[in-house]
């Protein structure tokens, strides 16, 4: 069992950064690779990006690629999502979420966060 709990995130006007954090309990944390993914109202849900099991590795969707950074801590069981340059379009709720192996199909996940509201104003 891995239990994820958010928080960070909040209201930032556009241009602007916004840092959400993902908090791990369970022994078995620094095996798994560690996703974000984010899903706004009348949206389908996005894969935002992922960090493999080490922190050794990232990738990023393309609509948040330079601007994003996804970075690991498995002494303090701790992955965060920092946001450069907020854009309107990133308001959504953010969800972090652990993977066997890295992915970016979120039906490879099997433990999720409650989310976060990161909302961006113009």
């Amino acid at each position: 069992q891995v239990q994820l709990v958010q928080s960070g995130g909040g209201s930032v006007q556009a241009g602007g950064s916004l840092s959400v954090a993902c908090a791990a309990s369970g022994r078995s944390f620094r095996s798994y690779a560690m996703g974000w993914f984010r899903q706004a109202p009348g949206k389908e849900r996005e894969f935002v990006g992922f960090i493999n099991w080490s922190g050794g590795s990232t990738m990023y969707a393309d609509s948040v690629k330079g601007r994003a950074t996804i970075s690991r801590d498995n002494t303090k069981k701790m992955v965060y999502l920092q946001m450069n340059s907020l854009k309107p379009e990133d308001t959504s709720i953010y969800y972090c979420a652990a993977a066997p192996l890295a992915s970016d199909d979120a039906d490879r996940y099997d433990y999720w966060g409650q989310g976060t509201q990161v909302t961006v104003s113009s």
